[in-house]
């Protein structure tokens, strides 16, 4: 007999089996990917998102303008239609002058909110909104999206060049600057950034990665392989600098954690960020893609700090023992065994890098045996996640692509600027690339991209935010395989049920593991709710989900086809 949302099973069951058997290490299933291939299609113009992405290319190349820009899909108005958020650039002078700032004064730098009609249509609701950038100014980056106080409504952190921004949602269609009130003041280049309890009190706290110790001063001329012809210098001439953690106080605050958690101590060169509990251990561990020095993974020792353990778990160098142009990161379970495993993004020639979670806090580099390096080799990823495109009931892997260099075709001839996104089909754990729809087939310079499912459909959309040009909405047509959506929320936990973890069981013994997050790939946010292929099946066996703290509640025999409620029980 089904349970009603929500409801949870207590007593001679759940309640009494450990975490470990629900949430640890389960055989994978390696049944094969079922059902027809479903197609992408290209519809930013039919409905109506007609963004322009301004990076303000120089002639003196400042690194700046070829690293934005950040994209956020997720329901700002509660009115279940999701909208799309987009950050720009902003104004750069050739050469900018000492001191000068860069400047969003003119409404084709600002950032832009589009909110979705009843018909699936888009809006720009940005000066009603209250989320141009201005007159907050500065070079947009990233975008965060979490309900941080826990009020029913999502709020954005945007990330700059100099700092961020905190937009507090009013719940009246408008937001609200409390940057100073709330107490993030850090300063710096700002990449991604995203929100987790990091320490299970309910409320969600913030890291945000920085990329360089870099300003517009201590730009240098790089390139001339090709006689004048200037490129953007890479990151090895500028230093490192350390991410920031703050920590939600609960009162609308936060404070600076970053000395006292161990964050700060590992300086890095970091671009996205990615969460999940990689050990098993009911705390949220955090991993940093670096930019051609060692990638970070945080694990967190439940006490409020955190351990830097990348080079002795396996996941900070490739499988030759080299660092890599980490930008974009993923953090899921791709091959079904309970464990969630890390891919990362890179530049042409090195190869996106796969660490497979082996169990016992230690990763293996399955670039190879997967099948990943031999389809990325020649191609730069940025955005990223692993997604079950045809719910099939296997995480399919999709990236928005496009190389760092756009002169990249005159010094290396084999290599392209724009590039079209990836979509690399998983077929029991082995990936091959997929041309779903023209989408695949036109170059673009991607970069951010953010994932949900806008027309309700079960089956997930990608929007790209493309480097110094419109955005890609790729919607999904679907298919035949069946789907099951899964929508938290918590009561003694943070509000978005952010840090939960799902397990799905279907009858034929497949299981797919789930951490609920909104940070994505590179700088950017996405939906918050579950959507979980099943295949053929038109049930799911049971539903099982252990909530930030610790609790546990399982549902069962729950019919497919359907976004499910599930209310963390206050018991």
């Amino acid at each position: 007999m089904a349970q009603a949302p929500g409801e949870a099973r207590i007593g001679n069951c759940l309640w009494l089996i450990p975490a470990l058997v629900l949430f640890g290490s389960a055989a994978p299933s390696r049944r094969p990917p079922t059902g027809p291939s479903s197609a992408f299609e290209e519809v930013a113009e039919k409905l109506n998102v007609h963004f322009q992405h301004e990076p303000s290319p120089t002639s003196n190349k400042y690194l700046l303008e070829t690293m934005g820009g950040g994209v956020a899909v997720f329901d700002y108005d509660n009115d279940g239609r999701l909208d799309i958020f987009f950050t720009n650039g902003a104004k750069l002078s050739d050469p900018m002058p000492k001191g000068a700032a860069p400047d969003k004064t003119d409404p084709k730098y600002w950032n832009r909110l589009y909110h979705q009609n009843a018909d699936g249509t888009f809006t720009d609701v940005t000066e009603h909104a209250g989320v141009s950038g201005m007159p907050e100014a500065g070079y947009s980056m990233g975008v965060a999206v979490g309900d941080y106080d826990n009020d029913g409504y999502e709020d954005l952190f945007v990330t700059t060049y100099g700092g961020g921004v905190l937009y507090h949602n009013n719940g009246d269609g408008t937001f609200r600057d409390v940057t100073t009130q709330a107490g993030l003041g850090g300063g710096g280049w700002m990449a991604s950034a995203g929100f987790f309890d990091y320490n299970n009190d309910g409320h969600l706290d913030l890291f945000v990665t920085r990329y360089l110790d870099w300003s517009f001063e201590t730009n240098i001329y790089c390139g001339d392989r090709v006689p004048g012809q200037r490129a953007y210098c890479h990151p090895k001439h500028f230093p490192p600098v350390a991410s920031l953690l703050y920590r939600n106080n609960g009162n609308g605050t936060f404070t600076d954690v970053s000395i006292e958690s161990g964050i700060a101590a590992h300086k890095g060169k970091s671009l996205g960020v990615a969460f999940a509990d990689y050990d098993n251990d009911g705390n949220p561990d955090v991993f940093v893609a670096n930019d051609s020095s060692q990638c970070f993974l945080f694990h967190n020792n439940g006490h409020g700090g955190f351990d830097e353990v990348g080079l002795e778990s396996g996941a900070g160098f490739n499988e030759n023992g080299n660092v890599f142009a980490g930008m974009g990161v993923d953090f899921a379970d791709y091959d079904n065994d309970g464990h969630p495993d890390i891919v990362v993004t890179d530049l042409s020639n090195e190869r996106y890098v796969l660490f497979r979670n082996a169990g016992g806090g230690l990763f293996s580099d399955e670039s190879s045996s997967s099948g990943l390096a031999r389809i990325t080799m020649l191609l730069s990823g940025w955005s990223t996640k692993f997604i079950d495109y045809d719910n099939d009931g296997w995480k399919d892997l999709f990236v928005a692509q496009g190389h760092v260099l756009d002169n990249i075709e005159k010094t290396s001839g084999n290599l392209t600027y724009e590039q079209p996104p990836l979509l690399a089909r998983n077929s029991g754990g082995k990936f091959s690339r997929l041309i779903a729809g023209e989408a695949f087939l036109h170059p673009r310079a991607g970069r951010g991209a953010a994932f949900g499912d806008l027309n309700g459909d079960g089956f997930v959309d990608i929007v790209v935010a493309n480097l110094g040009q419109r955005p890609s909405v790729l919607r999904n047509r679907g298919g035949s395989n069946h789907w099951l959506g899964i929508r938290l929320l918590g009561t003694r936990s943070n509000r978005d049920g952010i840090g939960s973890q799902i397990l799905v069981t279907t009858a034929d013994g497949n299981r797919q593991s789930y951490f609920v997050s909104t940070a994505v790939g590179y700088l950017s946010a996405s939906d918050r709710r579950v959507i979980v292929g099943l295949g053929a099946a038109t049930t799911a066996k049971s539903v099982a989900i252990r909530w930030p703290g610790g609790t546990l509640q399982e549902l069962s025999n729950i019919r497919s086809n359907q976004m499910l409620d599930i209310t963390e029980p206050r018991r």
